[in-house]
Parts: structure tokens; sequence; C-alpha cells
């Protein structure tokens, strides 16, 4: 009770960031050094006024004042310069969509990502990883962010399309999503749209990027249509009729962004997860013995795992939610004030910007002890406290939390698990690590690493199972799968 009260009777800090540049606000010091940025606002208080260009907007410091704000989507929406900014490439999808179209949209798309349903793609994230890493030579480098943004492209599309997206069509929507990724991020830091109409070079780009992703789903939407059905989440999509039952379809436009949205966060936040990943266990060898050494036990030989085994990847699971904590890909978000109201006793306008940072978050050593330190075992079971557990939101809270969140866990335990049971990763000889070059998603972008054998058995044919066909997994094939929201639960799934 005592606690109830100090908690509302808490007094919150505010202030204004320095270093306000005319016409650009604080975009410069945001594009060049964002994290450190980032890490300079508590300073200034709980909730911190900057400008992103000529506009005001606030950034919020504390994980309480970050759940207040997003456990209230109604008066706190989808919106700001990072969503205006989406909107052009997701269109109405639902990571972009307003509060009052949310619903609808989730209740058509969340069968496929339950997570009772994700550990059923165990077998096919494991088969792609598999697929990944067979031709990396000993000795040889390896473009490591290329090859993750590979897999998880290969992944998504065959659970969104089926096979509909041969090689050489998802490797142009792999190069694609790069380069829009790089893009979004200078537009939503500097929205000053004349800057983004120059033709530069950057600028051709990006639109050319735009043209083709649109181009490429719009051309499997109208193949499917001629054809038979498929059991995968294009398939869903076509058939299912609008939440109210009068429409009998949706339409090409609705698919399109659904599709677009599933296709940029399915891919591009799990290859960054894994980048860092490996980027990290590279660079702190105690936690990768501690790696190795469980998956020698439960997947000796390197054997391929399966929904069976992701109770037992404990260490796996702690070394995904550490790089989530230390690395989230999605670092920086918006929300916008639907009516005048009240944050950390601060009066906002209605439309005002309101910004929260993952990233600020995991890194407040309030809430995680020498944050900047690698450490999985934060998260062995029993060891994160309440706190911890509140300030942890890389997949964001609320209603509008990430859909496939566990999907997203499950996947990154899964292909972590089956590279590193294969090979050794490690960084070039002269490696420094550096801040990431920002985009609208935060990751090594373009890691090249050194391949090297593990000191033991390797895989061979009789410990590996046999591949499966290219098929989709849908939700019908996967009602029976166990519920893996109790696989290692020591994560990040219920942050």
């Amino acid at each position: 009770m005592n606690g109830a009260v100090s908690e509302q009777k808490r007094t919150w800090t505010t202030g204004t960031a320095p270093g306000i540049f005319p016409l650009l606000g604080h975009g410069i010091a945001l594009y060049r050094r964002p994290l450190a940025f980032l890490n300079s606002l508590p300073a200034h208080g709980d909730l911190v006024e900057i400008r992103l260009g000529p506009r005001r907007a606030w950034m919020v410091c504390h994980p309480e004042l970050a759940h207040e704000m997003l456990m209230d989507p109604h008066t706190f929406d989808k919106g700001g310069p990072l969503y205006d900014r989406l909107g052009h490439l997701m269109g109405d999808g639902l990571v972009t969509c307003r509060q009052s179209a949310h619903r609808d949209k989730r209740r058509l798309l969340q069968p496929a990502f339950r997570p009772s349903h994700a550990a059923a793609y165990t077998e096919l994230v494991a088969e792609e990883a598999e697929s990944v890493c067979e031709g990396w030579q000993a000795g040889g480098t390896v473009p490591v962010t290329e090859a993750m943004t590979t897999l998880t492209t290969r992944v998504i599309s065959r659970v969104l399309l089926s096979d509909s997206l041969d090689d050489t069509t998802a490797a142009q929507v792999r190069d694609c999503l790069a380069d829009v990724v790089r893009g979004l991020f200078v537009r939503t830091v500097v929205p000053v749209d004349a800057l983004f109409r120059l033709p530069t070079p950057a600028n051709r780009r990006y639109r050319r990027a735009l043209a083709r992703l649109h181009a490429i789903i719009d051309a499997v939407i109208a193949e499917r249509r001629r054809g038979a059905a498929r059991d995968d989440v294009l398939g869903t999509l076509l058939a299912a009729p609008h939440g109210d039952g009068e429409t009998p379809a949706r339409t090409d436009q609705e698919i399109h962004d659904h599709l677009i949205t599933l296709l940029l966060t399915g891919a591009e936040t799990s290859a960054l997860s894994l980048a860092a990943a490996f980027s990290l266990l590279a660079r702190h060898p105690e936690a990768e013995q501690r790696l190795h050494a469980e998956l020698d036990t439960v997947l000796p030989g390197g054997r391929r795992p399966g929904p069976d085994d992701l109770p037992n990847l404990v260490q796996t699971r702690c070394v995904v939610s550490e790089t989530l904590r230390h690395s989230s890909p999605g670092w920086l978000f918006t929300r916008v004030a639907t009516r005048e109201t009240e944050l950390a006793g601060r009066r906002l306008p209605a439309g005002a910007t309101v910004l929260y940072s993952p990233y600020l978050l995991h890194h407040d050593p309030s809430s995680f002890p020498d944050p900047e330190r690698f450490d999985p075992d934060r998260w062995l079971p029993g060891r994160p406290t309440a706190a911890q557990r509140r300030a942890m939101m890389p997949f964001s809270a609320g209603n509008r939390k990430c859909l496939g969140d566990e999907f997203a866990m499950v996947e990154v335990t899964v292909a972590l698990a089956t590279i590193a049971g294969r090979v050794r990763l490690r960084h070039l000889p002269g490696y420094a690590a550096r801040a990431p070059r920002p985009a609208i998603t935060l990751g090594p972008r373009s890691l090249v690493m050194l391949r090297e054998t593990r000191p033991h058995r390797p895989p061979d044919a009789s410990s590996s199972r046999p591949p499966l066909p290219r098929r989709a997994v849908c939700p019908r094939q996967v009602r029976q799968a166990p519920d893996s929201r109790s696989a290692g639960d020591h994560g990040v799934d219920n942050a």
C-alpha cells in the first residue's frame, strides 16, 4: 500500500535538451551520434523536450512514463515523423494504422503469430539457418549481416507467401529493404521534405528500392489471385472478409500493406539481432563458451533443433534476451497526442510528438547496472527483477506490442542455436567495435567475420533431421504445437 502511495506522489522532472540548430533542431546530433545523444537526455529530466527539424517533441526517459504512455493508445496513438515516413512504405498496415483500425487488423493476422503456434516454425527456421551457413568455408570470411538478412527474408517470405518468391526475388527484397531502412531514418530525424526531393544518388536509390519492393508484392498478389488457394498468410488475407462480415474480401491495397509491413518488420529486426548476437559473443568468450556448452549438451553433434528442444535452450535464449537489451534493433519510436493531455506533469498540446527509446531505457544504469556490459546471465530464471522486466521493452508494450514478439524470439533462438552449433564466428584482425550506423533500425549493417570450425564433433548426416519440403507453415498446421511461451521463461516475451 505504501509503495503504491509513494509511486502516486512521485515528482517527475522535465527539461529541454541543449544544442538546438536552426531548422534542423537536434537532427544533426541524432543522426551523427544517436546513442550518445539519447544517453545524454536523462540528465535533463524524465521528460525532455527536443526538436525534430523545426518541430517540438518530447522524449520519455523513464520506464514508468513509457508504460503510462504505451498503455493509453487512445491518447498516445501511432504517429509522428517516424510513422508518417513508414506510412509511405507500409501504407495502412498493422504497424502504422491508427488505434481505431488496429483491432480489426490484429484479429486478422493474430492466428499466424500466437505464442502457442510459434514453436511449429522451429524446423522451418532451422532448415533455413542450416542452408545459409552450410556453404561457409573454414577460415573464410562471412558477410554476417547479409547472410542473416538472407535467412530472415527467406523465413518470413515462406511464412507469408509459401514459395512465391524465388531465390533471386528474395535477394532483391533483401537489398530493397536495406536501402529503404537507411533512407527512412534520415527522413525521420530531419523531416524537411524539400531535401528529399533533390535528385541525389541516395534519394534516387531510396525511390528505386521503394518502387521495386511495391512491384514485387503487387506481382505476388496478382499471381495468387489467378492461381489456386494456398495455405499461408497471403491465402488467409485473400480469403478473409472484413470485420463486419459484409464485404467478401480484402482489397489488394489492404493485402499489400499487410505484406509489406510483415516483410519489413519480420526480416530487418531479426537479422540485425542475429548479427549483433554473433558480434557480441565474439567479444565475450565466456558467454560464448557457456552457449557452446549448452548446445553440445542439448544438440549433440550439431543436431538441428526441434520444438521439443526449446525449453532446454535456456542459455541460448538468455543470449538473445541480452542482445535485445544491449543492442535492440527497434531503438526509437514516436507517438502523437490525440488531445491535450498531461505527461510527467507537463501539459502537452493535441498533436504533440512523444518519443521513447528502448535503447535508452535498456541502458539506464538504475534499471540495469553496468548497462554497457554484455551479460546473458542477467536473464537466467529468477535473476531479473520485476523492475528490470518492466524496463525491458524491445517489442513495445500495451495492445500495440509487436504481433510477432514470440515468433521473433523463437526465430532468433533457433537460428542462433543452429549456426553456433556448427561454426564459430570471429572478428577480423584489427576489428574495433563502433557505434552502429543509424537507420530506422539499429544494428551492425555490414558486419563481416571469420568462420572457424567448432572444436567438437562436427555434424553428420545421421544427426541431422531430413530437410523439409519448401512449404508454408500456416495457422492450421501449427495448432497442435506446444506453447513456446514456457520455453526458457526468462526472456523478454512478457516485457
